[in-house]
């Protein structure tokens, strides 16, 4: 073998490493070009594949949580998410704006044009109507007649009423999340009864030990729901597929007088008004344990919640105000008051969430007040003793019942 100088031997090693790099940078940009053209075979992390499988499991076990049958939220975070403004079933499109209101002492349906805020027509129904119920397909509007112990179907694409049906001490009235129960509050028979949604055939009668069942609302997942007893001051927790009270409890007050129910957008905390309280109960559904009060003014009646699920609107009936709640805090954080006073009652928020719709009780009269600042805009005379008024139709994908709990 021929032998070279060290200067020739240095020279051939920097050409041979000249080379080299050539190589391994083409090689590179091959390999770069390729990967361009190819699907990625790039495994994801270990942390991102745990994070999807974790959340694909939570999704499958709140689904499987769910009452079977019942639609799932919208938004596990906000249980009001399909309340939006102008977000109206495809059920209800084209219906004209109404605003019913059941005149107890009149044996009236007084109907209101929101957009003039005047009486078009008055309704004759059954004995003592206490609440205007849209059903959970939101094709029905239901007179609760009380002492007439009867059901009057208001079609809300004629305003006109229908026949009648038989059921008995119907005070108030709620669906059960799957749509296949109507739950009658029978206050006066002390029972829970439900009855299929569309024949109201009675399915099973639960007898309570409570007196005057009257409001209601449901958990997240359907699977129980909380009632309020006004007159003995109890609440009941309600297994609904099970049709069977799993709990009670008596409010820590003496002479303590539940009313509305209404559950917060995240699902975690119930409020109660009450009237003897003057205040609101904030309990822990889940756990059921002692509440404490959140006082807001006299007489607390009805519960509703703003367009944007950041309020609720709580109605001080004895002292003629509405308090406003912060839902995201949990405190008081306006009060209006109505110029002249008032009894405001029980009523709903319009389609696009700018007027609250309310009952003086006691005066025989309607207020629409403004949401953004609590100011009156008209005050609407009606019939005797009206109580538990519905705006319809209202934004969400079914009705739970009372005066119009959407979802």
């Amino acid at each position: 073998m021929a032998r070279h100088s060290p200067a020739r031997r240095r020279a051939v090693r920097l050409r041979v490493a000249g080379a080299l790099l050539l190589v391994c940078a083409a090689a590179s940009a091959c390999a770069a070009s390729d990967e361009q053209t190819r699907p990625a075979r790039t495994k994801p992390s270990r942390t991102s594949s745990a994070s999807a499988s974790a959340s694909a499991a939570a999704s499958k076990a709140a689904a499987a949580r769910l009452l079977p049958g019942m639609p799932p939220p919208l938004d596990p975070h906000d249980l009001y998410a399909a309340d939006r403004p102008g977000k109206l079933s495809p059920a209800v499109k084209g219906l004209p704006p109404r605003v019913y209101v059941p005149n107890t002492l009149s044996n009236t349906v007084s109907v209101i044009d929101p957009k003039t805020y005047k009486v078009i027509r008055t309704l004759r129904v059954g004995s003592q109507p206490q609440h205007v119920v849209p059903s959970w397909d939101l094709k029905t509007l239901w007179v609760n007649n009380d002492l007439g112990n009867s059901l009057t179907p208001i079609d809300p694409a004629t305003g006109k009423t229908g026949r009648p049906v038989d059921v008995h001490d119907p005070y108030n009235l709620y669906f059960t999340p799957d749509g296949k129960y109507a739950v009658v509050m029978a206050s006066a028979d002390r029972a829970l009864v439900f009855r299929d949604a569309h024949t109201m055939r009675v399915v099973k009668s639960v007898p309570v030990s409570c007196y005057g069942v009257n409001h209601a609302d449901f958990s997240p997942d359907g699977r129980y729901f909380i009632v309020s007893c006004e007159f003995s001051g109890e609440l009941l927790k309600v297994d609904t597929a099970r049709m069977k009270v799993i709990g009670q409890q008596r409010l820590p007050l003496v002479g303590a007088m539940p009313q509305d129910v209404k559950i917060s957008p995240d699902g975690r905390t119930w409020y109660i008004a009450d009237m003897m309280a003057d205040g609101v109960w904030v309990l822990n559904g889940d756990a059921f344990t002692r509440p404490r009060l959140l006082p807001t003014g006299q007489g607390a009646h009805g519960l509703y919640v703003s367009r944007d699920s950041r309020s609720m609107y709580i109605t001080n009936r004895g002292e003629g105000t509405i308090s406003v709640l912060s839902l995201a805090t949990g405190k008081l954080v306006g009060r209006w008051r109505l110029p002249g006073g008032g009894s405001p009652d029980m009523g709903g928020v319009s389609a696009d969430g700018k007027v609250l719709w309310l009952s003086g009780r006691y005066n025989s009269e309607v207020y629409a007040i403004a949401t953004r600042d609590g100011r009156l805009l008209a005050r609407i005379p009606v019939g005797g003793g009206p109580h538990g008024l519905a705006v319809f139709p209202q934004p969400g994908r079914y009705s739970l019942g009372h005066t119009g709990v959407f979802r």
